[in-house]
């Protein structure tokens, strides 16, 4: 028989619950049980990996101590783990015997808090205990408390031997209706691999860096092809130039994002499109990259997209007015 003691504690001296797991401890072994324990104070790094550690166990307790409210962090993020990373199947079959000893008020909920949690894990309960104690050392000398204690570790060690039944309890049934996590479809090994990784945070951080230059990267690539297409809308406008006899103006027209303006100078037949940066202008336009798109596929002219606010300019506005004669886009 196996018999996992993971301890919640800061492992001060003066702990009561460490009086208590010692004792169950030396009792348990005495019954020639394997008992193995984990402080969780000091695998705080590798907390995520300790489910693994759930394979072999026949039982577990859960001990903690409240020094001021609730379980305590360490077993709090150990419980997290078994939910997230755990074999159910295998949790399933564990009897758990919640210890919980108090220097202040609470230790009822926070032994209540450990069995409900292991019950919505789908283990198995045994009678735990918990008290407040003042000072360890009455613990220590009260014969009475102690025989107390060596018999809750002889009856998890007679549940667990005759596999004693435990009547279904609604937290499972509610674990199975709505408490379901979101299936992550993997294997229990790749769990496993999983919680490693999570743990090593050398390895996590190294991941975060990848993400990082991936999203520059892609950043650098969009800015490149959206942002900065110096041939955008060229060969459009030239296809849809009307020249008008003895007419001349330039234009600076700035699209979304971009940088760099699109420069239109009309001389007469003479088109001239690119993108630089406007000196003198006689009309500046702004307008979002969506309301060039209506324009050049003939869904909006220039005219309707100024009138609507789709698009500001300032300077000449019988320049801008031309714009549409000079301009005429097929509807697509």
């Amino acid at each position: 028989m196996n018999i996992n003691i993971y301890y919640g504690g800061r492992g001060i001296i003066d702990d009561p619950t460490l009086f208590v797991i010692n004792k169950m401890q030396e009792i348990l072994e005495e019954l020639r049980v394997n008992v193995t324990r984990y402080n969780l104070y000091e695998c705080k790094n590798t907390i995520t990996t300790l489910p693994q550690t759930l394979k072999d166990a026949d039982g577990v307790i859960l001990a903690t101590t409240v020094e001021w409210y609730g379980i305590g962090g360490y077993m709090q993020q150990f419980l997290d783990a078994c939910w997230l990373f755990g074999d159910k199947e295998k949790i399933a079959g564990i009897y758990m015997c919640p210890v919980v000893m108090s220097t202040t008020y609470g230790e009822r909920e926070a032994k209540l808090n450990l069995s409900t949690a292991w019950e919505i894990l789908g283990g198995l309960p045994c009678s735990g205990m918990c008290g407040y104690i003042e000072n360890t050392v009455m613990l220590e000398m009260n014969e009475q408390y102690i025989r107390i204690i060596e018999k809750k570790a002889e009856n998890m060690y007679r549940s667990i031997n005759q596999h004693i039944a435990c009547f279904p309890a609604s937290n499972q049934a509610v674990k199975q209706k709505i408490a379901v996590p979101k299936s992550t479809n993997l294997t229990p090994q790749e769990t496993e691999q999983l919680s490693q990784y999570v743990s090593d945070d050398s390895y996590v951080q190294r991941q975060k860096q990848d993400i990082q230059e991936l999203t520059s990267l892609f950043r650098d690539m969009l800015t490149e092809e959206e942002q900065d297409n110096e041939e955008e809308y060229l060969a459009v406008l030239r296809k849809a130039f009307r020249p008008k006899a003895g007419f001349g103006a330039e234009y600076a027209v700035g699209i979304g994002e971009k940088k760099k303006k699109l420069l239109i100078s009309v001389n007469g037949a003479r088109l001239e499109c690119s993108y630089g940066v406007a000196e003198k202008p006689d009309v500046e336009m702004q307008l979002a990259k969506a309301a060039m798109e209506d324009i050049v596929n003939g869904r909006m002219t220039f005219q309707r997209a100024f009138m609507s606010g789709a698009m500001k300019a300032k300077g000449d506005f019988g320049i801008l007015r031309m714009l549409d004669q000079l301009f005429v886009f097929e509807e697509q």
